[in-house]
This record gives C-alpha cells, sequence and structure tokens, in this order.
C-alpha cells in the first residue's frame, strides 16, 4: 500500500476524486430535498396519498433511465461528457421545479433531475475506480457515499433553514415565493459548481484506451501513477479489452455457455437489496415519518438533520476499514445490524395508539426506542451497504462490461427505489408501519445469505483483473 502510494501523484488523485465526488452530493441534495417539501406541495397540488407519492418518486423515473443511459453513453462519448451533462440536467430541474405552476410539471421536472442523479450515481464510482491504485482505492470510492450523505444532510439543513426563516415550509418567503419552491431552487447553486469543476479534470483512462487513444491515456495514468507504472498499466488495460471490437451490450453474454454472466446478476443483487432495506423511506419521507408519531415539523426536520451527521460519520468509520478488511465483511455485519434494528423499529411502531383526530403517537419510551433504533438503522447502512454497493459496483466488472454492466445494476437499483419509495404513503396508511418495517427487516435478512454465498472479494484487486 506504501508504495503504491509514494508512485501515485495522490495530490492529483485526491483533487480529481473530490471532483468527482460532487456527483455524489448533487445526488444527495436532488434525492433528499423532497423530504420536508411534501406539504407545500400537497397544498400547492391538492395532493392524495398517492398523488404524494408519485410527485416524490417521479425522480427515481429518471433515476432508472439516467442509470442505464449514462452506462452505455459514457462508452460512446465519455465518463467526464456524461457527468457535465447531468450537472445541465440538475441545474434544469432545480429551476423547474420550484417554478411548477402543477403536478404534472413538477413531475417533468424531478424526472429531469433524476436523469442526472441515475448517470452520477453510477458514473462517480466508476470513475473514481478507473484512476485510482488498487490500494487506496476502497477508501477514495467511499468517500462518494460521505458526499451523498453530505448532499442529504445539506438539503435537509437547508430545507430545515428556509423554513425557520420563513415560519413554515409553506410560508411565504422571498419575492413572495412560499419556502418550499426555495428549497428546490437551491440546488442550483451546487450544480453550477459541479459543472465548473468537472472542466479541470481529465477523461478516464480506461475510457480512453477502449477508443484506441493510448497516448492520451498513457498521459494521464503517468500523472497519476508515475512515469513507468503508467505506461505499464496502459498495456494491461489494453489486453483486457477485447480485440475485435469495442465495449458493447452483448459483451455481458458469456461466449463459452451463451448465457449471462453470473457476475451481472450479482451486480443487480447488491443494487435491489440496497433498496429493499428501505433506506429512502427515512430519506425521503423521514419527516413525514417523525411528525405522524408527534414531532413537531421543527423537530423531524432536526431528527433528519442528526440522522444525516451519524450517517456521515458512519461512512467515514468505512473508509478507514474497507480496504482494512474488505468489502464482504461490512456488508454482512450491516445486513446483520440492519435486520435486527428494523425489526426493532417495526415492533416499536405496533404499539402505536390513535389519540383525539386521527392523531397517531407512540406512548412511553416507544418513541425514543424508534428513534434509536433509527438511527442506528441509519449508522448500519452506511457503515456497510451506503458505500461499499457503489465501490464494487464501481471496481467489481471487467474493463470490457463495465458500462453495460453499470447501465442493468443501475438500472435495478434505482426501479428497486422506485418501488419502495413510491409504495410507501399508500403501505403506511393502508398496512401499517409495523408490516412495512417488517418487510423491510426481513429483507435485510435475506440479504446476508445473499452476500455470504454470492458475493466475492475484491480488496485490492486491480480492475484487469476481475473475472465475470
Amino acid at each position: 500500500m506504501e508504495q503504491a502510494q509514494n508512485r501515485a501523484n495522490i495530490g492529483f488523485i485526491g483533487a480529481i476524486v473530490a471532483v468527482a465526488t460532487i456527483g455524489g452530493f448533487m445526488f444527495g441534495y436532488d434525492s433528499g430535498v423532497i423530504n420536508g417539501t411534501q406539504d407545500g406541495l400537497e397544498a400547492a397540488f391538492d395532493l392524495s396519498e398517492l398523488g404524494t407519492g408519485l410527485n416524490v418518486g417521479a425522480i427515481l423515473i429518471g433515476c432508472a433511465a439516467g442509470a442505464f443511459s449514462a452506462g452505455r453513453l459514457a462508452d460512446v462519448i465519455g465518463r467526464r461528457k456524461v457527468m457535465m451533462l447531468s450537472a445541465v440536467l440538475f441545474l434544469v430541474s432545480a429551476l423547474l421545479a420550484g417554478f411548477a405552476g402543477s403536478s404534472a410539471v413538477f413531475i417533468v421536472a424531478r424526472i429531469v433531475g433524476g436523469l442526472g442523479v441515475g448517470a452520477a450515481s453510477v458514473l462517480s464510482p466508476a470513475y473514481i475506480s478507473e484512476v485510482t491504485p488498487a490500494a487506496i482505492r476502497g477508501r477514495l470510492s467511499s468517500i462518494q457515499q460521505i458526499m451523498i450523505i453530505t448532499g442529504l444532510t445539506g438539503a435537509f439543513v437547508a430545507n430545515w433553514a428556509l423554513a425557520q426563516l420563513a415560519g413554515g415550509s409553506t410560508a411565504e418567503f422571498w419575492y413572495g415565493f412560499p419556502a418550499w419552491r426555495w428549497m428546490f431552487w437551491m440546488q442550483a447553486i451546487p450544480a453550477i459548481v459541479y459543472f465548473l469543476a468537472l472542466l479541470t479534470i481529465p477523461e478516464s483512462p480506461r475510457f480512453l484506451v477502449s477508443k484506441g487513444r493510448d497516448g492520451e491515456a498513457e498521459a494521464v495514468l503517468i500523472k497519476l501513477l508515475g512515469h513507468d507504472e503508467g505506461r505499464r498499466k496502459v498495456a494491461e488495460i489494453r489486453a483486457s479489452l477485447s480485440d475485435d471490437h469495442r465495449p458493447r451490450l452483448s459483451d455481458l453474454v458469456s461466449k463459452a455457455t451463451g448465457k449471462v454472466r453470473p457476475i451481472v446478476y450479482v451486480g443487480i443483487g447488491l443494487a435491489v437489496f440496497q433498496q429493499l432495506v428501505g433506506i429512502n423511506v427515512v430519506f425521503y419521507y423521514g419527516a413525514v415519518l417523525w411528525q405522524s408519531v408527534g414531532f413537531s415539523e421543527g423537530d423531524a426536520l432536526l431528527i433528519n438533520i442528526g440522522s444525516g451527521t451519524l450517517s456521515i460519520l458512519a461512512c467515514l468509520a468505512t473508509v478507514l476499514l474497507i480496504d482494512r478488511i474488505g468489502r464482504k465483511p461490512l456488508l454482512l455485519v450491516g445486513s446483520a445490524g440492519m435486520a435486527v434494528t428494523l425489526a426493532t423499529v417495526a415492533f416499536a411502531f405496533s404499539n402505536a395508539v390513535t389519540g383525539a383526530g386521527g392523531a397517531v403517537s407512540l406512548p412511553g419510551n416507544w418513541g425514543v426506542i424508534a428513534l434509536v433504533a433509527a438511527n442506528l438503522y441509519v449508522i448500519f447502512f452506511n457503515l456497510s451497504w451506503g458505500p461499499v454497493m457503489w465501490v464494487m459496483l464501481g471496481e467489481m466488472f471487467p474493463n470490457q462490461i463495465r458500462g453495460s454492466a453499470l447501465a442493468f445494476a443501475g438500472l435495478a437499483q434505482w426501479l428497486a427505489n422506485f418501488v419502495i419509495s413510491v409504495s410507501f404513503p399508500w403501505a403506511a396508511a393502508n398496512i401499517g408501519l409495523v408490516v412495512t418495517y417488517g418487510f423491510y427487516a426481513t429483507a435485510a435478512f435475506v440479504s446476508y445469505f445473499f452476500v455470504a454465498r454470492a458475493v466475492h472479494e475484491t480488496r485490492g484487486r486491480e480492475l484487469e483483473e476481475m473475472e465475470g
């Protein structure tokens, strides 16, 4: 590890990783900004429970399309150009969502933002994996999740501050517009920063080699890894790619068996299980959830900020551990911890009581137990499945199929996210929080055995060593 760090230009690598992970920040901010705006949306557009779910979950339709398209498009025009396109989509979405005069326009705006989120979600970790040495790849790729949570927390802080200044999310604020609209417009600032920062970083050397631009790739790799290592790495990358054609979707099918490569199914499984445990219910509906059991709007938004802070601390622990103990042990610990804490949340909600006017509350210490268990769940997720899933998707696939495999894994991840997020308001109202959280706990339990059986360790392995 020390040898690799000595050869590498750590300052340059750190700078381009910092730029790439702004995409993670935008991913988190654009996803989390909806948390705290539901009252404004419902009042402005007269939404039903299903309508609220569709407006909240609209971004995920775009995310699925963006993740699938970005993986393939990145094999055609490059990783950096697709990330720049995602920055433009973030900006357009922020402006349009804030000005939306109807639910239909708002849904279109969020789908546009989702295209950017989906692209950033798969390309930022892939790009980081392709420009970092194997010995430190895990910790640098884990920064992506820290930035996602920082973006979520940033959205929570901005929403809370705007609601406090205006006197509520639906109260009028600057220029007569309600605070919830300003919550969306605030996204324009990091979107512009992201676009400008992307102009300063190089294209992925793996992409450049796949396009026959070996000279440009060698120049980038020499700057990243040093002269001798950079020249050697170009030859290794070239050897890992097919001689007769550039990367394409059909590469996902093994020539030997005529079937889809098993590694593709493992990637899809990781992507789907990360969502079936229900993490985005906390991120998207946290404010509504805590208000439903007796907390005020201000307190619920503060709880969101606290959860975001704990998430960042958990991700920092992952940065320290992932290249020391590996990816698979962290996933196993996370699955076990989430299963226990989600089951505790479900049991706590089984003690809820309904008071006058249909108000729901958790009597005695059950509110505290639910809150503590929910935050422990967030810690376990961000210590494991949050960052590690993205790290593995960015590094586990062979060079020849990385873009195509990411397209399908990203599509699966966001479709699962859509199903879980859109179904939550209906499920909470019709089958109850006990059954809903019980399902998430069951998914976490099953994910333990999936990891134990199907996932192979990638710690310390070069991308050119990955097999499908």
